[in-house]
């Protein structure tokens, strides 16, 4: 019995437990024998009651015949359909004559079941085949499971027609046919507009419609359905078919969960608030909504994407409440950076930046602009959002600049890239969104689009783009920290994430246009040549899975009160993540060097 009380007290799950119970897990531990080749389980056999672990020899994991994994010593397997009571995802087969230690269900014996590690839930494969079985959420259903039956009218007919069919039809909209345009009338139109005399109920119900109207193709999942409402500030989408016809109306309300419909509720709250204290209050509930998102199975790409409104929101808001601190031009406000692309973390900063316009006279208005840009981001650290460590913010001269100056530098960039800070800053500015005064803000993304970018800078700064390396290497196949706070840690952020936006990047600059987000720029790369599609597809798939795993160790953070990191020890994680990792890292390895050796080529 000591040498399983030994052994167990190595191996995840069981090394965090207390050595009582160790040895009771260890006094229930039965020793199988298995040839090579024998099946041990059987996918899609009843749930097990049981958990193995290799103690010597090695086991395949197979999903449907391919192998994806090979087991070893101290690995663990059967463990996922214990705790969830589904039936087995995958078969499992000795790959050689293996001994494996038996135990019934661990939860049943210790005492503190919340020390049993069980991270295996990391498993990026596992989690696709849950989310696709049994415990999908409703997040992932076709919106049209929550469509509601249209209710016509003509834009000629009088509010209180339409009033009286609304209401005969238990509908709380209806659709306005106006010549060759579709409006939207609700409720709300009737109360805000007609309710307080602004409209008569005999004027036509042109008069409040409001169009164009915003619509969904009939496969649209509810989660990226709900992200377009968020997008759009909108509580209705017209639902239509392949040939653009409407069929439907789905409502805000009608969605799945309160927890679906919060961020509807927190964007609600941020622009009726009246004040910065008021402001502050609303964007305190934007992490709790993040992981109740979370939790509800929506995947993690679109609750980065609702967050990036929310933050846009916040900040479109706190600039309006801001109008007494007085600036001595127009100016446009813009985010940078992954918020602007729409894919930040729980825990990533704001980055921002300004354009102003051209003063006629000789007046420099860029010391009071940072001033006020100073006031402002004080402001929006107050409402929990944090300015960029790094310095990309409005109030540096840097990220505060007239438009002709911003299209003299981003020129220069694109032409120069041995000007300082070139290659960087073309990298950074090439990530922007406008927040307010759109025409204005979208100075750099229109002389990004209009200047002809040279080999030289071209190659330069693909060369400063391939300088991020996926961390393949030593520990377990891992480039790992070998000192400091991170020691034995693998960033998945800079060593995963980065390497595929900037090579995403480096493409969009390269076509002239830095519009979208990631997937976005890769799927135009593809189409145009740049990229074959066999090598989109994998740095798409593994840009999705390395967010997914970087956002739920941030979500757990936030759980549990600790501070977030991108940081994770390849130790910590299960044998499948871990080949799935090593995988995703090699492929992009071994795509980046191609890509070094034949971008002229493919230009």
């Amino acid at each position: 019995m000591q040498e399983f009380t030994d052994f167990l007290a190595k191996q995840p799950p069981f090394d965090a437990l207390p050595t009582d119970d160790i040895e009771r897990l260890a006094d229930k531990v039965e020793v199988e024998y298995f040839g090579i080749g024998t099946v041990i389980v059987t996918a899609g056999s009843e749930a097990l009651d049981h958990i193995y672990m290799v103690r010597t020899g090695s086991v395949e994991v197979l999903d449907r015949g391919n192998v994806v994994d090979l087991l070893g010593p101290g690995d663990a397997f059967g463990h996922i359909s214990v705790l969830t009571g589904l039936p087995p995802e995958f078969s499992v087969r000795a790959a050689e004559d293996t001994l494996c230690y038996r135990l019934p269900d661990p939860r049943s014996i210790v005492r503190d079941t919340s020390a049993l590690a069980f991270n295996h839930f990391g498993t990026l494969i596992t989690r696709h085949r849950l989310t696709a079985s049994a415990l999908m959420s409703d997040a992932q259903s076709n919106v049209t499971r929550y469509m509601r039956k249209i209710v016509w009218s003509d834009a000629s007919a009088s509010v209180r027609e339409v009033a009286k069919a609304m209401t005969d039809s238990e509908q709380s909209c209806a659709l306005i046919r106006s010549g060759d345009e579709l409006g939207l009338v609700t409720d709300r139109d009737f109360r805000s507009r007609v309710g307080i005399g602004e409209v008569s109920i005999d004027a036509p119900v042109r008069a409040i419609m409001s169009a164009p109207i915003i619509t969904v193709p009939n496969n649209t999942t509810l989660a990226a359905a709900f992200l377009l409402m968020v997008e759009a500030g909108v509580h209705h989408l017209v639902v239509v078919d392949e040939n653009e016809k409407p069929v439907g109306i789905v409502r805000a309300m009608d969605l799945a969960s309160v927890e679906l419909r919060n961020p509807l509720l927190i964007r609600a709250a941020i622009e009726s608030a009246q004040n910065i204290e008021e402001l502050a209050n609303a964007s305190r509930l934007l992490l709790p909504s993040l992981v109740e998102l979370h939790d509800t199975g929506i995947p993690a790409l679109h609750v980065g994407a609702l967050m990036s409104t929310i933050v846009g929101a916040i900040l479109v808001r706190l600039l309006k409440l801001s109008d007494s601190i007085e600036s001595p031009v127009t100016h446009s406000w813009l985010m940078l950076g992954s918020m602007a692309r729409g894919e930040p973390l729980p825990i990533s900063d704001v980055d921002t930046a300004i354009v102003w316009a051209d003063l006629a006279d000789s007046i420099d208005p860029a010391e009071e602009i940072q001033r006020s840009a100073k006031q402002i981001l004080d402001r929006m650290e107050q409402c929990g959002l944090h300015r960029c460590p790094n310095g990309a913010n409005a109030d540096n001269l840097l990220f505060s600049r007239s438009k002709s100056s911003w299209i003299e530098v981003s020129r220069g960039w694109l032409t120069d890239p041995t000007r300082a800070g070139a290659l960087l800053l073309s990298s950074i500015a090439a990530d922007s969104q406008p927040l307010t005064q759109l025409a204005l803000g979208r100075t750099i993304t229109d002389t990004i689009r209009a200047t002809t970018r040279s080999n030289e800078f071209l190659g330069a700064l693909l060369r400063f783009t391939l300088a991020k390396k996926p961390p393949i290497g030593f520990v377990r196949d891992f480039v790992i920290e070998h000192s400091g706070e991170n020691r034995g840690g693998l960033d998945l952020k800079q060593g995963g994430l980065t390497p595929i936006c900037a090579l995403a990047r480096w493409l969009a600059i390269a076509q002239g246009d830095v519009r979208g987000r990631t997937i976005d720029r890769l799927k135009r790369a593809a189409s145009a040549g740049l990229l074959t599609e066999e090598e989109a597809d994998i740095l798409i798939n593994a840009f999705k899975d390395i967010y997914q795993l970087v956002f739920e160790e941030e979500i757990a953070a936030i759980r549990s009160g600790r501070e977030g990191s991108s940081w994770i020890s390849p130790q910590h994680l299960d044998s499948l993540t871990r080949r799935h990792l090593r995988e995703s890292f090699r492929a992009v390895a071994a795509i980046q060097t191609r890509f070094q050796n034949e971008w002229e080529s493919r230009l």
